[in-house]
């Protein structure tokens, strides 16, 4: 505010904030670097305050208390931080017009008062607050590694990694690694607030890239400087506790574990060498994931019913198939929840364990000491469990066994890798299970693949294109009574129109005249065409019924199911 100096000191005379005495001694005693408004508070003849709200009442503005105030990070995300930091400018709010409320320190830059609405593309309603209070503000809703950290407990709560109180960590942290590990965390923290599944750390010639996977989707995000690579990657093996930070020659994997606030979230790591260095994957597992009802994966009335149904049964085999990073192992997770009762045992053998969950006993395959996937359901049998899990069927003994689990009076859930439903008989039995086996113990196959939801607050009703029609492989008519919408793109959605993702399913109950196909040796063609004949929807199909439904575009739809033709 010194180059309004003299009008302030005017202001602050007529408002009976200080005398005219006062404001010649505080003229008096300003230096280039020190003005009289800067002499004024530091001798405490007058309070930021008390200076704020007199600035804020001659410029017709109100004045707010920016300590009392948690905004929200979709109001935060309307400035970006570059500019927010550039103008000294925070958006605290949105009026019933659709404006945005943004807060400043000096009402009279008209220059930055124009620019911000320039910037925001809508009406801007200015208000004033004090110097400190939003530099505060600026910190904590902006701030970068190096000068946010004082703040991250306002920023996401009580932060821990483990054990550690990652707060009075870095607040103690005055070593020279105190930069990597605020810029480690505040990674972590980005990631979970951009709702990232994962965190790509990729080392390539001459920079270090680090991009983040939100609804199945790549972003690169702000790059580190490539000088800090090492320091970056032996810093998240630390955190890990189980990693070795002088081995860099083979893959590594590890956990670990952070406490945002009241949040308790997993991370999966794992690091492989390559030309230019370690790359760095880590999977975030948000355990909020593990309570998703079966509305919430995607299903629709109908095949929820169905699917209810089968996962109640007293035995047999229950499959979902489908490509790495397809939901599997969520919807496995969520049929445990569902049928987590205290009547019940469940045990799973997964490799790794992705979530804990309370009430099931989950064993975790460890082939270095002999815990490989059949070693551990031969184990588990003896344990007398209801229901067993398993993370994956990949070799014929674990097949095998898995059957004669299901044989003798337990429900399995697993997973495979095929493209759909009717593929899933033909893999049991090119693992080597007999197909008489095969067809006593499966009660059904479930293919799936995930879609991105459409923005609900970005989204509008729209007519499909010739194009897109043509691609569902359906015609107009079909279309009629549809709600078919599609994302505008807004802050809330990073401007792509897309928010959360859910699943597009084909269910394949096995009936009596399957099982006799089977037991005959039957194509994946004449199994998949009996399906087609018992009412079984394509993933193309229920697809489309979402598409109609209003939950995603036909442009998903089309990019991650093929047609029924193909």
């Amino acid at each position: 505010m010194a180059a309004n100096d003299d009008y302030i000191l005017q202001v602050l005379q007529e408002t009976a904030h200080i005398t005219e005495e006062q404001a010649a001694s505080a003229r008096a005693a300003a230096t280039p670097k020190k003005s009289a408004v800067d002499v004024l508070i530091e001798s405490r003849v007058l309070s930021q305050e008390d200076l704020g709200r007199a600035i804020a009442a001659n410029a017709a503005m109100d004045f707010v208390r920016l300590d009392d105030l948690q905004v929200p990070q979709d109001i935060i995300a309307l400035i970006p931080a570059d500019a927010a930091r550039r103008y000294r400018v925070v958006p605290i709010g949105t009026d019933e017009l659709g404006g945005v409320v943004v807060a400043v320190d000096n009402p009279l830059n008209f220059d930055t008062l124009d620019s911000v609405q320039a910037l925001a593309q809508r009406q801007v309603d200015f208000v004033c607050t004090t110097k400190d209070a939003l530099t505060t503000a600026l910190m904590k809703y902006y701030g970068t590694a190096e000068d946010a950290v004082a703040n991250l407990e306002n920023l996401t709560g009580a932060i821990s990694i483990g054990d550690t109180d990652v707060g009075a960590m870095l607040s103690d942290g005055t070593g020279g690694d105190a930069p990597i590990i605020k810029l480690v965390t505040m990674m972590l923290i980005e990631a979970y607030n951009m709702r990232a599944s994962d965190i790509h750390i990729e080392p390539l010639e001459k920079r270090l890239r680090i991009r983040f996977r939100v609804d199945g989707v790549l972003l690169e995000m702000q790059n580190p400087p490539k000088r800090l690579q090492a320091a970056i990657v032996s810093r998240i093996k630390i955190m890990t506790g189980t990693m070795s930070i002088a081995e860099k020659r083979l893959p590594q994997d590890g956990r670990i574990q952070v406490k945002l606030g009241q949040k308790q979230i997993d991370l999966r790591v794992s690091t492989i060498p390559t030309s230019y260095g370690e790359s760095v994957v880590m999977r975030i597992l948000d355990k909020s994931s593990l309570s998703l009802g079966l509305p919430q994966l995607g299903f629709l009335s109908d095949d929820q019913a169905t699917f209810e149904h089968l996962i109640t049964l007293p035995d047999g085999i229950l499959l979902v198939t489908g490509p790495t990073g397809s939901g599997k192992t969520t919807t496995l997770y969520a049929c445990l929840n569902y049928i987590n009762k205290p009547d019940k045992k469940l045990i799973t053998v997964e490799d790794p364990v992705e979530y804990q969950m309370a009430g099931i006993n989950q064993v975790q395959v460890n082939a270095e000491v002999g815990m490989s996937f059949p070693a551990a359901l031969r184990s588990m049998l003896r344990q007398a469990p209801n229901v067993i899990m398993i993370g994956e069927i990949r070799d014929p003994e674990t097949a095998n066994i898995a059957i004669n689990a299901s044989l003798t009076g337990h429900l399995v859930f697993s997973t495979l890798h095929t493209n759909d439903a009717p593929s899933a008989i033909a893999r049991l039995v090119d693992i080597g299970v007999q197909p008489f086996l095969v067809s006593s113990a499966v009660r059904a196959m479930m293919a799936q693949r995930l879609v991105r939801k459409v923005c609900q607050n970005c989204k509008h009703t729209y007519d499909l294109l010739d194009s897109e029609i043509s691609g569902l492989g359906i015609d107009r008519s079909q279309i009629s009574g549809g709600s078919v919408v599609h994302g505008n793109g807004c802050e809330k959605c990073k401007h792509t129109g897309y928010k959360g993702r859910a699943g597009i399913f084909e269910i394949f109950v096995v009936d009596d005249e399957v099982r006799h196909m089977i037991n005959s040796k039957a194509t994946t063609v004449e199994l998949r065409k009996r399906a087609r004949e018992m009412g079984m929807r394509t993933l193309r199909e229920d697809g489309i019924r979402k598409v109609l439904s209003g939950m995603t575009t036909a442009e998903e739809v089309i990019a991650v199911t093929m047609s029924d033709a193909d």
